[in-house]
């Protein structure tokens, strides 16, 4: 891999943002910045921690409303969904549309 003019003005380039944002830093309107980052991240991360703690809550009243909205509107979705389920669950391996027979191997 060769060092060409290109990576090398990339480098340089790099160094010289890092040395004037370390610069810009150091002042007191720097700092300032620093400090109002801080407390946003602050902020950002308590607010994700109360969604956190909120999230099941949450969940759950979805589950019950998105149920309780299911049955009012499709009164049948619920036998329609467990008879699903058991045709799945008794399908499993016990129909002979499943059963596979092995194929032999070819010779080499």
């Amino acid at each position: 891999m060769s060092i060409n003019a290109k990576h090398l003005a990339t480098f340089i380039l790099g160094a010289a943002a890092g040395v004037a944002a370390h610069k810009y830093l150091q002042t007191e309107e720097g700092e300032k910045l620093l400090e109002d980052l801080k407390a946003k991240a602050n902020n950002l991360k308590d607010e994700a921690e109360g969604a956190i703690d909120k999230a099941p809550e949450y969940f759950e009243e979805l589950k019950s409303k998105g149920a309780e909205t299911l049955k009012s509107n499709f009164p049948d979705a619920e036998a329609f969904f467990k008879d699903l389920f058991e045709k799945f669950k008794g399908s499993k391996g016990t129909s002979p549309e499943t059963d596979v027979t092995p194929t032999p191997d070819p010779i080499s």
